[in-house]
């Protein structure tokens, strides 16, 4: 049967007429005619720079806003879903942006993030310093440009994902904010969840963002559009300058220069620690990254903890009655910002009442027995919400979220014993195979499936072909067709970049290329001393330990830390304020010094040799530990038969070169 989406584009296949049909639906639904975030996403521009890619230290692009300005040309493109082209074009708005008169501007299209720019008494007070170092200085540099030189007296991070703190070094001197002239504000836990976060999953969370962010898709039509909360990340030098002040208490108030601030912390929201900013003498409401022009992910496909959607709706909501009745601006650390108490409360609303539906709606199906396994066939928010532009789930997906909230509650069971112990697909694949009749007949009744527009069903069926035979070329990419075809019909660009990724490894396997990544050595530094011993124990290969066991106590003397850390039954752990009485060997290491070591510039073995470290007890146990660590490698199969799985590879046992992109979502 001849298919009819057969013929190739240069970057990606044609779109189906089911496909088409379901974008011609969504356009007809949706009100297109509501073009209030056009107008607030224009309102208030001021200049843009003359170049339109960002290059970074090490000689490579770290941005490039013009890989997108093919979605500037006015075609109406049938391989993007309209909603999320629409979000797509919003997102182009590159250069300075004047928020509030004479106080507050923006940098927007820079990186994922907006940076914000707080006019003080004697200088800017920076919001948010984007992913990358190069980024954040050009913006920096394009203020000073039109608005006149001014020192950063401040900077405040508004949470702890690493595209609202990579950038700092690009916006201020450490040195100035070690000796104290310019503070670092951010809420209090910053530090820890910061790092945290990314740590023990972050290999994985780094393979998987392949996917979630699409970043080594082609950006085009058939590709990457977007990322809902901005166009994608940068690819530059990221690093962590520390916070000096933490914002501890739930409303904390402060004066930098003459600027008055009051801060909502707003823990278990977006990120773990985060905090929205209210400026009482000019009616200014910083809503952080808990409200922009997208639902969020209440689980981001990366992978990390399924975040609180009720408690999310309780925060805005809190914040709406300290500050939304009074607020005459909105801006945030993504999207553009919203004028007018009336327009700023119909905003706050809807997304208090669409976090607060998500949880309640789902809850109330969940408590009449619908499972997470059927709960993203079954809720969709209340057609009210529907209708509002401030209401789609771009960045999250209400399919992905719906499931996030039962697994908050019930977790992962759906109460079936026969999913209790599931087979893996691996292994159940080949009898689904052989009772389907075999891969022939498996691909005439997919090919009538999709001819049908019927792709999940396809995809339900193709998917055990791939498992069963990962060496068929034929059904691997008659997989790629029916995963194209749904990533070319979601509104999120998540779910998109997704299928389109799964898509592309299908037919080509991994491609090659580097992914934004907002790791470096302050990341690393960022670590407790317990944080990095806790993850050398997820490293340990416990197959490889066989019997092999011992106790080390390990002293830091410049910060006063003491550990005992213990190999036993294949299983490393580490207990922070104890010392064992008779252990097998004692290391003795400054913690600056161990950074060094963490960061892979003086590797432990070198530092033991010129003395810097000192070892009493057995120095073959550090030699032992080196040899069962596994370095992790962000290039191990999704699907199969794309790529042979990596190897273990052997790696110094304290050297740590693994942490995960920290970007939001």
């Amino acid at each position: 049967m001849a298919m009819e989406f057969d013929h190739f584009h240069e970057l990606g296949k044609a779109p189906s007429s089911a496909t088409s049909a379901v974008r011609a639906a969504t356009k007809a639904r949706l009100p297109f005619d509501d073009d209030r975030d056009f107008e607030e996403a224009r309102r208030g521009f001021l200049a843009a720079p003359s170049y339109r890619q960002i290059m970074a230290e090490a000689g490579h692009v770290a941005w490039d806003i013009g890989a997108y300005d093919f979605l500037l040309s006015g075609e109406d493109f049938e391989s993007i879903h309209p909603s999320l082209q629409r979000q797509a074009i919003l997102n182009m708005g590159f250069g300075l942006f004047e928020v509030l008169p004479d106080r507050i501007y923006q940098v927007r299209g820079f990186d994922l993030a907006n940076i914000s720019f707080i006019r003080s008494d004697t200088g800017w007070i920076v919001f948010d310093p984007l992913t990358a170092k190069e980024t954040a200085a050009a913006a920096l540099a394009l203020v000073n440009e039109h608005l006149g030189q001014r020192p950063v007296v401040a900077v405040v991070y508004s949470h702890s994902h690493g595209d609202h703190f990579g950038g700092a070094h690009g916006v201020v001197d450490e040195a100035d904010v070690r000796s104290g002239k310019v503070p670092v504000i951010a809420p209090v836990g910053f530090l820890e969840h910061a790092v945290a976060e990314n740590v023990y999953a972050g290999n994985a969370m780094n393979r998987r963002m392949f996917y979630q962010y699409g970043t080594l898709l082609d950006r085009s039509p058939y590709g990457h559009v977007d990322q809902a909360i901005g166009k994608g990340v940068a690819a530059g030098t990221s690093g962590l300058i520390p916070p000096t002040i933490d914002i501890v208490e739930d409303i904390e108030e402060l004066t930098v220069d003459g600027v008055r601030m009051v801060f909502q912390n707003t823990p278990g929201t977006e990120a773990p620690a985060e905090m929205n900013t209210w400026f009482p003498d000019w009616k200014a409401f910083w809503a952080a990254e808990n409200i922009v022009a997208t639902i969020h992910n209440i689980y981001t496909l990366r992978g990390a903890l399924v975040r609180d959607a009720l408690e999310w709706s309780r925060q805005i909501n809190k914040a709406l009655y300290l500050f939304g009745k009074d607020a005459e601006v909105m801006f945030a650390a993504h999207s553009w910002p919203r004028w007018g108490n009336d327009r700023i409360q119909e905003v706050m609303r809807t997304q208090r009442d669409t976090y607060a539906n998500l949880n309640n709606g789902v809850m109330h199906l969940a408590n009449q027995g619908v499972t997470i396994n059927e709960i993203h066939r079954v809720y969709a928010p209340p057609e009210s919400l529907q209708r509002s532009w401030a209401a789609r789930s771009y960045h999250g997906s209400v399919e992905h979220n719906s499931r996030a909230v039962v697994n908050r509650y019930l977790g992962y069971w759906d109460g079936n014993p026969s999913t209790l112990i599931p087979l893996a697909p691996r292994e159940s694949a080949p009898l689904y195979v052989e009772m389907m009749g075999g891969a022939d007949a498996i691909m005439v009744r997919a090919a009538q499936l999709m001819e049908g527009g019927d792709y999940l069903l396809a995809i339900e069926v193709l998917n055990k072909l791939v498992y069963g035979e990962p060496e068929n070329t034929a059904g691997r990419r008659m997989l790629a067709d029916a995963f194209e075809q749904v990533g070319y019909q979601q509104e999120s660009p998540s779910v998109r970049n997704s299928f389109l990724a799964a898509a592309l490894e299908l037919r080509s396997g991994i491609p090659s290329g580097t992914a934004p990544s907002s790791t470096g050595p302050d990341l690393v530094r960022a670590l407790s001393t317990l944080q990095f011993l806790d993850y050398l124990g997820i490293r340990l290969d416990s197959a490889a330990v066989g019997d092999a066991a011992f106790v080390m106590n390990m002293r830091t003397p410049d910060n006063g830390e003491d550990f005992v850390v213990e190999l036993s039954n294949g299983t490393l752990t580490s207990l922070q304020g104890f010392l064992a009485d008779d252990p097998d060997i004692t290391l003795t290491i400054d913690r600056t010094d161990l950074e060094n070591a963490m960061i892979g510039i003086a590797p432990l073995q070198q530092q033991v040799a010129d003395g810097t470290a000192v070892i009493e007890g057995n120095p073959t146990i550090l030699l032992t530990l080196a040899g069962v660590l596994t370095q992790f490698q962000p290039t191990f199969a999704i699907m199969p038969g794309t790529t042979p799985d990596a190897g273990a590879v052997p790696a110094d046992a304290f050297a740590y070169r693994d942490l995960a992109d920290s970007s939001g979502g």
